[in-house]
C-alpha cells in the first residue's frame, strides 16, 4: 500500500485516491494516537489495515456526503493539525482557498490564549568593534 505521508515526509497528506473519487488523508507510518484523534474529531473516517492491530492506519472523508460537502470538510481538516504543528499538504485538487481560509480563522478564533510568559532579557552583548573593509 502507498502511504504518502511516508513518502512526502508529512504528517498529513490530503489527496484524491487515483482511479475513485475518493478524498484520503493518510499519516505517516507510526504517527501518534493524537495524530488520528484529531483527524476523527474532525469528521474524517479512520481505516486500518490489518484490523486489530494495524500495520496501516488512513482517513478518509465519509463517501455518504455530496462532492462540495467532502471538499469543505477536507479543506476544514487542514488547519487544526497545522495550529498542532503537524506538517499538512493537500493536493491542489482538493484545496480551495476561501474554504481553507474560513477554516483557519474559525480554528485561530478558537484557539485558547496562552497565558504570557516572562522571559529572562538575554546578556547584552558588547559593542562589536568596527569593521575594516579592504
Amino acid at each position: 500500500m502507498a502511504n504518502l505521508a511516508d513518502e512526502y515526509g508529512t504528517d498529513v497528506e490530503i489527496y484524491v485516491k487515483a482511479l475513485t473519487t475518493t478524498i484520503h488523508a493518510d499519516t505517516p507510518t507510526g504517527a501518534d494516537g493524537k495524530l488520528h484523534d484529531l483527524l476523527e474529531q474532525l469528521g474524517l473516517e479512520r481505516h486500518e489495515y490489518p484490523a486489530g492491530t494495524p500495520l496501516h492506519i488512513w482517513h478518509t472523508v465519509p463517501e455518504h456526503l455530496g462532492t462540495d460537502e467532502q471538499r469543505r470538510l477536507a479543506n476544514h481538516a487542514i488547519p487544526a493539525p497545522l495550529v498542532a504543528g503537524y506538517k499538512v499538504n493537500c493536493d491542489p485538487e482538493v484545496f480551495d482557498e476561501g474554504i481553507y481560509q474560513q477554516a483557519e480563522h474559525e480554528v485561530l478564533a478558537n484557539k485558547p490564549k496562552t497565558a504570557p510568559q516572562h522571559l529572562t532579557p538575554a546578556p547584552v552583548p558588547p559593542p562589536a568593534s568596527p569593521r575594516r573593509i579592504l
